[in-house]
């Protein structure tokens, strides 16, 4: 399979099928390209930096908020765009596309987020989730309708979600700045019967998300649909797109089920009968960002 790069400079021309397929990745943070203990991601560099040599957009899928992959962006370093909370939202800089996206709008300011590395280039966004204000209303009302002891991060203060995600203080507040997804816990322990929860969600207009440390009541967003959008913007630019997703948990799912290459990162958990409902996953043999370096590799070497 030979491979389109990514070039900018014929981004305005119009889409070509003959042309190689354009090559577009997307990844988990927690647990897929991020360590989950350390949130380290050095074990990736040598395949991010091969991505970045052959043009490959590496496109950030995570429940964290915008403030968090910001600032992971800009270490890594990466300029495409990224998917917050859960396909809450998409944001992107300006420059990426001659055209913009329909639906987005310039993204407002993180209150209180560290200033950024892009060169004060503009970012906008397309959002797609409902906004966090009326999330943190619904968990409020499903608690008191249900009688469940649950604990959301609009409940915690920066030295708990430090406690409970391994975060440091300043990467704590980062992931309270939450936009369109609420995490939350069961400190009592989980019920064996999460059907109700899943209703009364439901009747809201809302669902229920499984990640990899907490669950997370949000809009009916979700990473595949986030996933959908952007390949279809980059279509619009490069006509056949082939699409690589990564991810670990439950919530990433939706994206290996529409991706040409779904790669699952191998973790401490297993899902019975996912290899028959993908039948091109690929499994990891190492977990993390090693297990990312390898998979994502394998398949640049096939371009």
């Amino acid at each position: 399979m030979k491979v389109k790069k990514d070039a900018f400079s014929d981004a305005s021309a119009a889409p070509d099928d003959s042309r190689a397929p354009f090559l577009l990745i997307f990844t988990d943070l927690d647990g897929t390209l991020l360590d989950r203990e350390t949130y380290g991601w050095e074990g990736a560099l040598p395949a991010l930096e091969a991505c970045r040599a052959r043009g490959v957009p590496v496109v950030l899928v995570s429940s964290k908020t915008r403030a968090e992959i910001e600032e992971l962006r800009d270490s890594m370093p990466l300029s495409a765009p990224f998917i917050s909370e859960n396909g809450g939202g998409i944001f992107f800089l300006r420059h990426t596309f001659v055209h913009l996206p329909p639906g987005s709008v310039p993204a407002p300011p993180t209150v209180d987020a560290m200033p950024s590395s892009s060169g004060g280039e503009e970012l906008w966004m397309l959002p797609l989730g409902i906004s966090y204000c009326l999330i943190v209303k619904a968990l409020q009302e499903i608690r008191q309708e249900l009688g469940l002891k649950i604990r959301g991060f609009s409940d915690m203060g920066i030295e708990e979600i430090s406690r409970l995600t391994g975060l440091d203080r300043a990467g704590a507040r980062l992931a309270k700045m939450r936009e369109y997804d609420e995490p939350f816990i069961f400190p009592g322990g989980e019920p064996e019967d999460l059907a109700p929860l899943h209703d009364a969600a439901g009747e809201r207009d809302l669902q229920i998300a499984s990640g990899g440390r907490f669950y997370h009541l949000q809009g009916k967003n979700d990473k595949g649909t986030g996933m959908d959008l952007v390949t279809d913007w980059y279509k619009g630019y490069h006509g056949r797109v082939v699409t690589v997703a990564l991810g670990d948990s439950p919530n990433d799912f939706s994206m290996l089920e529409r991706a040409d290459f779904p790669v699952l990162i191998r973790s401490g958990r297993t899902f019975p009968g996912l290899k028959q409902r993908i039948h091109r996953l690929r499994i990891t043999d190492v977990p993390g960002p090693e297990g990312w370096n390898s998979a994502v590799f394998n398949i640049l070497n096939m371009a």
